[in-house]
């Protein structure tokens, strides 16, 4: 039986890499329902990021992802404007799944909750995924050839 009964995260999910994959696997395994926010194209925008993919493309790959990883899990995919989506107004969500990264936004979604009058969630954070090389993974390391989705190193004259 799972922990809760429904989580939300999110992301821009451009390359789908492993530390998206161990993030989504740790939302499934504590829950019978993930909330996944995906980030538009305009707040990418906004965040300072270049997706290599835009929206539709993202959805269709992350979608194909979960389908392959995690089949005949129960998840929702919803567009993402702003940081929390769904998680803000939402009152069955009872925790939120963050990186190590993101981890300073619960305390800020659990704010926003509070002042609809909605209990807090739980911050489930799960440690970054590191590269071989000890650095995070990350979609621009990727991009970059730095690194492939799996954190294996690409160039050998760092």
């Amino acid at each position: 039986m799972s922990k809760f009964s429904l989580v939300a995260m999110g992301g821009t999910f451009d390359v789908i890499h492993k530390g998206h994959l161990i993030l989504l696997s740790k939302a499934f395994e504590i829950s019978e329902k993930v909330i996944i926010g995906l980030t538009s194209d305009e707040f990418a925008e906004k965040k300072g990021k270049i997706p290599n993919n835009n929206y539709g493309k993202r959805l269709e790959n992350l979608i194909l992802s979960l389908s392959k990883e995690f089949p005949n899990s129960s998840f929702q995919i919803n567009k993402l404007d702003d940081n929390f989506g769904p998680a803000v107004l939402e009152p069955d969500v009872e925790a939120l799944v963050v990186s190590d990264e993101t981890s300073g936004q619960g305390s800020v979604l659990n704010k926003l909750r509070e002042s609809k009058k909605l209990p807090h969630v739980q911050i489930v954070t799960v440690p970054m995924f590191l590269a071989k090389d000890g650095t995070r993974i990350s979609t621009t390391r990727i991009k970059n050839s730095e690194i492939d989705s799996e954190g294996n190193l690409l160039s050998v004259d760092k």
